[in-house]
């Protein structure tokens, strides 16, 4: 049994500061798919921690991204997603190309010295996997393959994710950290007793319900019931696949037909989350499949939403300085714990 990270990490807002610096600008992480930008001339607007993103596509089909704050004063330069072949803040109008390069400042040729050329929105890499897009603020980090380690290969026993189909998106907010939502992905010792109706479907029993950790990944396998439902029972898919690249991001598969979801889990300050999740399909999956797998969805994320909040009240309460971790049941918890602390020391 191991002690959890001190507490008071996950309300301290001098903590989060600290965190945005080392972890979420220095770190790769999901900001949209392919299909928000797939034509030239096209853009959409995402967050990496709390830094906003734009993810632009230029007139030669090439992805760019860049931190979405006008070099002039910090306002947007973009908003939601759409296609337009120039990005201009909406406080004094400094329009930018989508390759970034600033192309006119009003006023400029009144000022002495000034230089477009220094004044182009600032580059993040860009890079893909499939049809998600991730970005990283620090443009000198090693490529995204290194992160993503063994998960697409993993994934690809189950699912081609080239061959999914987007479907929507679910955005919420949580009343906790960021690494409070993290560590709930991160186990499923929970389950039998939060989740029953997913526990109706997948055999969570620690025997097996199969955990690993590789790198900057975890990830955890659960094999469909015997009696978990026509709908998940004899289908293309025999098993679930949960997958965590630190620091934030998180790939859920669930048994039965062609089906993902992936998403960020964002810091909205000491004490808040933003989340969202992009739904993807296979082509020929029937609506109706859709609409039992989302039923089960739902009944989990809400329940886990209680769960998430209510440890939050918890640790803020300051009465107990850590917790601990069951070390055969929450591994997954410690390395995540160990790759945040590692990053902050």
């Amino acid at each position: 049994m191991k002690q959890t990270l001190p507490w008071s990490w996950y309300s301290d807002p001098a903590l989060l500061r600290l965190e945005s610096e080392r972890i979420f600008a220095r770190t790769w992480q999901y900001v949209g798919h392919v299909g928000q930008a797939s034509e030239p001339a096209s853009y959409f607007t995402s967050t990496a921690g709390e830094i906003p993103i734009v993810v632009t596509r230029t007139r030669d089909d090439e992805l760019r991204a860049f931190v979405n704050v006008c070099r002039h004063r910090g306002h947007a330069v973009a908003q939601g997603v759409g296609r337009r072949e120039t990005l201009q803040c909406g406080y004094h109008a400094w329009t930018y190309g989508l390759d970034g390069e600033l192309i006119t400042a009003p006023r400029s040729e009144r000022e002495q010295g000034f230089d477009r050329a220094e004044l182009g929105l600032v580059t993040v890499a860009v890079d893909r996997w499939g049809p998600f897009v991730f970005v990283n603020p620090d443009v000198d980090a090693a490529p995204l393959q290194e992160s993503l380690g063994e998960v697409p290969a993993l994934l690809a026993e189950a699912i081609d994710v080239d061959s999914l189909v987007h479907h929507f998106r679910v955005e919420w907010e949580l009343a906790a950290n960021w690494k409070v939502a993290c560590e709930n992905f991160l186990e499923c010792y929970h389950c039998p007793v939060a989740h029953p109706s997913f526990s109706k479907v997948v055999d969570v029993h620690p025997d097996a319900y199969r955990l690993q950790t590789s790198g900057l990944t975890s990830s955890q396998f659960g094999q469909v019931r015997e009696n978990g439902g026509p709908a998940y029972t004899g289908r293309e898919i025999g098993g679930s696949q949960f997958h965590f690249v630190w620091p934030n991001f998180g790939l859920n598969v669930f048994p039965g037909e062609p089906n993902l979801s992936c998403g960020p889990i964002l810091p909205g300050g000491p004490e808040r989350t933003a989340r969202f999740l992009d739904y993807f399909f296979g082509a020929d999956v029937d609506q109706a499949w859709i609409d039992e797998l989302l039923e089960l969805d739902n009944q989990v994320g809400m329940e886990d939403s209680i769960l998430i909040e209510g440890v939050q009240r918890g640790m803020r309460a300051g009465a107990i300085g850590e917790g601990r971790l069951m070390s055969a049941s929450e591994p997954l918890i410690a390395h995540f714990q160990r790759l945040t602390a590692n990053a902050l020391a």
